[in-house]
């Protein structure tokens, strides 16, 4: 037997910040030797909301770049673009007919940006969670990497997934395998650096509340000095009362690749002014290493261009024989 198969991929809409690169990307780069990696930019979900024309497609090259940058590795992952491959708007449009409106707007994340929207609103944001299933059981992964607040979507997929096996196909023998999520605890959910309480996010409006991939360094230091702290002295983890000084705990924990009781026990009786200058050259230094190998991959555009050709390819055969698979259990004749 092969590898089991995992499948990803981010939305390439503003700058990866830390919370893309320990929330995920590293999570890919540390688990690729043991699984069939499909990492993909999700283009066509880049537009439910509004966008500028004029750098989608620089964009989505340069969260391939960045892939790459991060040590995402050819020899173990295939790494595409979702729009270059139509399978996916295709199986998203049979997906809809067999899915529910209800499940649709029960989404949290639906409820949330539709109240942002108001009449702007698009049917793409309602629709957008079946468009995702189709990405992931296009490949039929035997896992898909998630946060926790992204599990109901995975769950969603599933419910597709085995609604289409239930009403088109046989229980010995479902048309579609079942992904099961992979959630990674440590370093899962990063936080703003401006609120404690919620996710690091590039929609954030505040470019204070993160720290984006190719900061330089003195960006890095000045956000991370202006970062929200509390008055209190000494730095302790899981306090519920303290988010912000959970956070950047856990942040330094990750960039420094410390344990946690380690870092409970170097930290608790300091003051900002002295940690944050820790959690400062940590930052930079995981990130120079990234950013110096970024710049030479965007150097040189055929090299780029050709790892996405390859990965158009390897992924477009998977995913058009899994579609021909679903339109022959719903009744379509094959291409004459």
């Amino acid at each position: 037997m092969g590898k089991p198969r995992i499948l990803s991929g981010i939305q390439p809409t503003g700058d990866l910040h830390l919370g893309n690169y320990l929330g995920a990307i590293r999570n890919w780069v540390d688990i690729q030797r043991d699984y069939d990696s499909f990492l993909f930019m999700a283009d066509l979900h880049a537009i439910t909301v509004p966008h500028d024309p004029a750098k989608l497609a620089a964009n989505t090259y340069e969260v391939a770049a960045m892939y790459l940058a991060c040590g995402i590795d050819l020899e173990h992952a295939t790494i595409f673009v979702q729009s270059h491959i139509p399978a996916h708007t295709e199986l998203a449009w049979l997906f809809n007919c067999i899915t529910p409106l209800n499940w649709l707007e029960d989404m949290v994340q639906f409820k949330e940006k539709a109240v942002k929207q108001g009449e702007n609103v698009s049917a793409g944001l309602l629709t957008y969670p079946v468009l995702q299933a189709a990405d992931i059981l296009l490949y039929e992964p035997d896992k898909v990497p998630v946060g926790e607040d992204q599990k109901q979507h995975l769950e969603l997929t599933r419910d597709i997934a085995a609604r289409l096996n239930y009403l088109f196909g046989k229980a010995e023998n479902p048309i579609l395998k079942l992904p099961e999520p992979m959630i990674r605890a440590a370093g899962a959910r990063v936080m703003s650096l401006t609120d404690g309480t919620r996710k690091m996010s590039k929609s954030d409006p505040s470019d204070l509340s993160r720290i984006n991939l190719l900061d330089p360094p003195d960006q890095i230091q000045y956000k991370i000095k202006r970062c929200k702290t509390d008055p209190i002295r000494g730095l302790l983890f899981d306090d519920p009362d303290r988010p912000e000084c959970n956070n950047l705990l856990n942040l330094y924990m990750i960039l420094s690749n410390q344990t946690k009781d380690a870092v409970a026990a170097e930290c608790q009786d300091m003051g900002w002014g002295q940690f944050k200058p820790l959690l400062t050259d940590a930052a930079i230094a995981t990130l120079k290493p990234i950013q110096d190998k970024y710049h030479a991959i965007m150097a040189d555009p055929g090299y780029l261009e050709s790892v996405l050709r390859q990965g158009r390819d390897t992924a477009a055969a998977i995913a058009n024989r899994t579609l021909s698979k679903v339109k022959m259990a719903l009744g379509y004749s094959t291409p004459l």
